[in-house]
């Protein structure tokens, strides 16, 4: 075997591949390239070449891994069930391990050192309101595309970490806040906490919390992640249940069972905000409002549909406040946000975002609300002006407002 550290892939997740070939025509890259190694078979095939036949981890490998969005479609497509997201992960551990990227230590400090410093977050977010305002930040044409996806960019960080709301009796949801989401869209926290509240939650967000961990884990800084994940599991340890309004943040939380001791046990109590709406719908504590013939528009983050298998939740919270839902590429291909991906592959992020916004302006639909900030971004960038795109949650939280 080639493989040199503890994070390498399963052997046995390996083998179960029968290279059906299914998993082909959902995926983004394949279907854009053609090409066999950016497929999920092709990418196995490199991995069990090292695996079983001795084949070097090298530059060429980690160029094969690195195309992947993993968004994670070729799990719901697969029949053999191969848990593909794993694999990638340990995977680009042992890329990352052995060949490096270009900038690794920059990439490293960006995805592990300032993810978990609020300070840090603090003076990014800072700067780049001061440069945006001055109109320097189009002097940095790859930070400004990005940042043409935001709803503002704030001067100061109003993070909901510390914070306790609601009943001192009522069942505790802990309220993951993450990292670049409590920065960048604290109004998707504010519009959490209203409505847990409202269901009879006291909520809590732990101020020893960090980020979840997925954005290093997926970049294959596996130590740091799961040292992220071990800080998480001590913070959430008395929760009732823990909340993520991020798809993304909530599908890492959910596959938080291989971290060892305690992380089964918190991952067992890990819903997407849209679950926990549902489950009060249906239970009277949250009520459903008169319905209208308002048309929204529902983008299914890959995290919520193939990571959480969550997806249709969405429906259900859009409904019940009020509108008609309809779901946008139901089974689509990934948008092309993919957290870093944006930057690390931006071609390929650019065709995928362009073809998700041709498809719903298509619909004439102009709300559209997506369960994923890095979601959301994407949207906003490609629809450009004339598009709503907000968080099932703020449009929930908006009728419970208007409806007093």
């Amino acid at each position: 075997m080639s493989w040199v550290t503890k994070h390498s892939p399963n052997p046995m997740s390996l083998d179960s591949c029968v290279t059906c070939g299914l998993c082909l025509p959902v995926c983004p890259t394949f279907r854009i390239t053609g090409d066999e190694t950016a497929s999920p078979r092709g990418r196995l095939t490199a991995m069990s070449a090292v695996a079983f036949h001795g084949a070097p981890v090298d530059d060429r490998f980690a160029d094969i891994m690195s195309l992947c969005l993993q968004c994670r479609a070729c799990e719901t497509a697969c029949p053999s069930m191969v848990p593909f997201g794993e694999v990638m992960e340990a995977s680009r551990a042992e890329a990352e391990a052995q060949a490096p990227a270009p900038r690794s230590r920059l990439r490293r400090f960006t995805l592990v050192t300032a993810l978990r410093s609020r300070a840090l977050l603090r003076l990014a977010t800072f700067g780049a309101s001061l440069l945006s305002h001055i109109g320097l930040l189009r002097r940095f044409p790859v930070v400004g595309d990005q940042t043409r996806g935001l709803r503002r960019l704030p001067w100061r960080v109003r993070s909901a970490a510390g914070g306790s709301w609601g009943p001192q009796d009522g069942p505790v949801a802990m309220l993951l806040t993450g990292c670049v989401a409590d920065v960048w869209f604290s109004d998707i926290h504010t519009a959490t906490v209203e409505v847990l509240v409202a269901a009879g939650y006291r909520v809590v967000a732990p101020s020893k919390q960090t980020c979840c961990g997925a954005l290093a884990s997926h970049s294959g800084f596996a130590d740091d992640a799961a040292a992220m994940a071990k800080k998480n599991i001590a913070a959430f340890e008395s929760a009732d249940v823990v909340v993520a309004d991020v798809a993304g943040c909530g599908a890492h939380l959910k596959s938080y069972g291989r971290f060892g001791d305690g992380a089964s046990d918190l991952a067992a109590k890990v819903r997407d905000i849209n679950e926990v709406i549902v489950e009060a719908v249906r239970e009277g504590r949250l009520p459903s409002f008169p319905a209208t013939d308002i048309e929204v528009g529902i983008q299914d983050p890959c995290h919520l549909e193939h990571g959480q298998r969550a997806h249709t939740a969405v429906d259900v919270v859009i409904e019940a406040a009020g509108f008609k839902a309809v779901p946008i590429d139901r089974g689509g291909m990934c948008c092309g946000a993919a957290g870093v991906y944006q930057l690390e592959h931006q071609k390929m992020s650019a065709d995928l975002g362009q073809a998700k916004a041709e498809r719903i302006t298509r619909t004439g639909i102009k709300t559209v609300v997506s369960a994923n900030a890095g979601c959301e971004m994407q949207l906003r960038r490609y629809l450009g002006n004339g598009y709503s795109v907000q968080h099932p949650v703020e449009m929930y939280a908006r009728q419970m407002t208007e409806n007093r």
